[in-house]
């Protein structure tokens, strides 16, 4: 007997290995994602509210945003702020 996944915002069911693991963070869905990104790099995706198209190879990886530390942020409703 295996595990029970839900689906499908729990409208689908399957039964999974024990063994299997979650492949939706780390390493192994990079590299996951890569290789589907390196599939689909002809096709095209709409942008702009759909008034425009880019090839889905032309898409630049994304790479880690720079510290946020000494930062300002709005709180409140805009009336306060604290330092990050």
């Amino acid at each position: 007997m295996g595990i029970i996944r839900i689906g499908g915002r729990g409208t689908s069911k399957r039964v999974v290995d024990e063994n299997e693991q979650s492949n939706w963070t780390g390493p192994a869905f990079k590299q996951y994602s890569e290789a589907k990104k390196e599939a689909a790099k002809d096709q095209y995706i709409s942008t702009g509210r759909g008034t425009a198209k880019i090839k889905f190879g032309d898409v630049s990886s994304s790479t880690s945003t720079a510290s946020t530390k000494g930062m300002w942020v709005g709180t409140g409703r805009g009336t306060g702020r604290r330092k990050l």
